[in-house]
């Protein structure tokens, strides 16, 4: 008996482990006059799949772009992993994308602003598209948003101007405000980093919370929220008041402050909490 448990432990330990797989993406863009690539993320046996999955749009940084969360973040890994413990759901993970690293001279960002109606792109062009196209998504229930930095501000913000469209969102080191110049864009060269940080200004999460009215606070009530930041993150201020206003504002929402800094290690920790986040609320068959 003893031989044969072995034996069967080593077979298993060469079967190739269960994996899925990332492809890359563009869709001709009419609001943006662009082409726009992007990343899915396909869990194990989609292909023999017919059915559909729920979807999370995982966002990128400022500098960054769709390549970003593949290769700095090893995301498929941690995707494998929780999928395969059964920590997360089998889901389709989306990483579109809004810039590079050439943030002086290539406009990014997720939100509307002069030249670039990013916003716009997202809901009108690329959220049906690939919801269509990789048989995923479709209604808030099976829909969750998350990111980091500037996606996490996006995700945030995408939550509470679209609150029926996301059951979750999962923001990890959120810009979530300009008003004390924390990114410092140009003022004097007016370039596009300049740009972003201003739409930033003008979509603040947290002005939005403090003024938001009881109708638009009880459907923000309806997204589950998770905000993520190092103790030793520049940006943190920002998600301690929002987290307070929210907590005033009566709406639900988590905040977790580890040891860390605004950087690819704490964010790779991050998406570890954030799928099983994202699977437990989506809505279930």
């Amino acid at each position: 008996m003893k031989k044969t448990i072995l034996l069967l432990a080593a077979v298993l330990a060469f079967l190739p482990a269960r994996a899925g797989k990332i492809v890359t993406d563009s869709l001709s863009s009419r609001v943006l006059g662009a082409t726009l690539k992007y990343n899915v993320y396909l869990p194990d046996g989609y292909g023999e799949s017919r059915g559909r999955y729920p979807v999370v749009y995982l966002l990128h940084g400022l500098s960054d772009d769709y390549s970003a969360w593949k290769d700095k973040g090893n995301m498929r890994l941690v995707a494998d992993e929780l999928m395969r413990s059964g920590e997360a759901c089998p889901m389709v993970i989306v990483m579109p994308g809004a810039g590079n690293s050439d943030i002086h001279n290539v406009q990014s960002g997720y939100f509307n602003m002069p030249g670039w109606s990013y916003e716009d792109f997202f809901f009108r062009e690329l959220l049906p598209s690939v919801e269509k196209k990789y048989r995923c998504g479709g209604n808030k229930g099976r829909r969750a948003v998350m990111g980091l930095s500037m996606g996490g501000g996006g995700s945030v913000v995408y939550c509470q101007r679209h609150p029926d469209m996301f059951s979750s969102c999962y923001a990890m080191s959120p810009w979530l405000d300009e008003k004390n110049a924390e990114v410092r864009g140009d003022n004097d060269r007016k370039d596009k980093l300049y740009i972003v940080c201003n739409a930033v200004r003008e979509h603040s999460a947290i002005d939005f919370i403090a003024g938001a009215d009881e109708s638009v606070l009880k459907k923000l009530r309806t997204v589950a929220w998770f905000i993520d930041c190092g103790d030793d993150d520049f940006l943190l201020h920002l998600s301690m008041d929002f987290y307070l206003k929210m907590r005033d504002a009566g709406v639900p929402a988590q905040l977790r402050v580890r040891d860390g800094v605004h950087n690819w290690e704490y964010w790779h920790l991050a998406l570890r909490m954030a799928l099983p986040f994202a699977s437990r609320n989506f809505e279930k068959k």
